[in-house]
């Protein structure tokens, strides 16, 4: 029998949620054209629905998820929808939620690195805790984040259903190339790629990071690591490829960090370090297909996509062996622990120069991309949805 869910999707523009919610959707929308979806949307995203089938319904709701009025005004919202199913993309889910709902869990960094002791913090806890108990499932995005799940905050492992993500599609896709780069010929890529970099003044060999830079991304502990690459005893910058490497972080501003601004004055590599903060997806490609190796020496992850973006681009990559990410890149990446700033700069140096390794990551690396689709992930959630709409599902 037919059944209507209720997405929200509020948080399209996030970095990572966002990313979730538009190519869930999407996928869902190729899918299914048999069941009702009402996807609510900020009144200014609701053209990022425009050309799904008629089966699904685009509604406009302003107020944020971070309202404390949300706790009542969108399980109201919600009911007059008419849908039998509701899905939370993350767990900021309302204290009065209404029932069968569906929650994923991207990850519990924030409570597990952006908390501090005190009564909000237990708070904090009690309110996912209580969110996930209450939902008739809950998506883990990893195995990694299904254990922090069960072990953390004790919910019943038979309601929790790991879900992996998948690289968004524009980084799978043939490259686009600017109007004037494709006028050039065949050397249209290769051009346009130029462009971009002679934009943001690059003419030098670089390690890329890409990704927020909270206290679980390590980020002073790369840059400490980058500093060791180009001035330890062995240094890096005496290879003739890479006598001007460069570290450049994209994805967050500096100034909203002071310990990564220390890291880079401490280490004395400030002018070899630079942060282009949010840059535009198709430059972000531009990145990823220009640079020597993609760092991501992540203390926590709950998916961790940028390594598999990278690898899409034939990137080599060096990342962490802890939570999610060993699961994620397999065996397709050169693993480092975290904690050690010279076991992350002997990775960067063998992803670096090592040219039989770089050849083995960049085969392996496309080969790991392809396990992960959003379609299969589709498929999987939608089992889900079918499963609470049997009654299967409910707490």
């Amino acid at each position: 029998m037919p059944f209507h869910v209720a997405i929200d999707c509020r948080r399209i523009r996030d970095f990572g949620v966002g990313t979730y919610i538009r190519n869930l959707t999407r996928a869902l929308a190729s899918l299914d054209r048999d069941n009702r979806y009402t996807l609510i949307a900020h009144p200014n995203d609701l053209r990022a629905f425009e050309g799904f089938p008629e089966n699904f319904q685009a509604r406009a709701y302003e107020t944020p998820d971070t309202d404390w009025r949300e706790h009542l005004a969108f399980p109201i919202f919600l009911k007059r929808t008419g849908a039998q199913i509701y899905h939370i993309p993350l767990d900021q889910v309302p204290g009065l939620m209404l029932r069968p709902y569906l929650v994923t869990v991207h990850d519990l960094s924030a409570l597990l690195y952006e908390s501090r002791p005190g009564w909000k913090t237990q708070f904090a806890r009690y309110r996912v805790r209580r969110a996930l108990a209450r939902a008739a499932r809950v998506i883990a995005v990893s195995g990694a984040t299904r254990r922090d799940v069960i072990e953390l905050l004790g919910i019943e492992p038979r309601k929790i259903r790991q879900i992996y993500n998948a690289p968004d599609p524009r980084f799978l896709s043939p490259e686009v190339v600017g109007a004037d780069a494709r006028a050039a010929g065949p050397d249209a890529a290769r051009l346009y790629r130029a462009r971009i970099l002679e934009r943001y003044q690059i003419h030098y060999p670089f390690i890329l990071y890409v990704g927020n830079i909270r206290p679980q991304k390590n980020i002073p502990r790369l840059v400490e690591a980058f500093a060791h690459l180009i001035q330890g005893r062995d240094k890096i910058t005496d290879h003739p490829a890479y006598k001007d490497l460069h570290l450049i972080i994209i994805g967050d501003e500096i100034h909203r960090h002071p310990a990564v601004r220390l890291a880079v004055m401490h280490s004395r590599v400030d002018n070899r370090v630079r942060f282009l903060g949010f840059v535009p997806i198709d430059t972000l490609r531009v990145f990823y297909q220009s640079a020597a190796v993609f760092a991501f020496p992540s203390l926590y992850e709950g998916f961790g996509l940028p390594p598999l973006e990278a690898m899409a681009a034939g990137l080599p990559v060096v990342t962490s062996g802890v939570s999610s990410l060993p699961e994620v890149v397999g065996d397709a990446a050169v693993i480092v622990n975290p904690e050690n700033v010279f076991d992350i700069a002997r990775g960067l140096r063998e992803a670096l120069v090592d040219q039989e390794l770089r050849r083995r990551l960049i085969e392996k690396g496309y080969q790991q991309v392809q396990r992960f689709s959003w379609q299969k992930t589709a498929a999987e959630v939608l089992e889900l949805y079918r499963e609470v709409a049997r009654g299967r599902g409910r707490a």
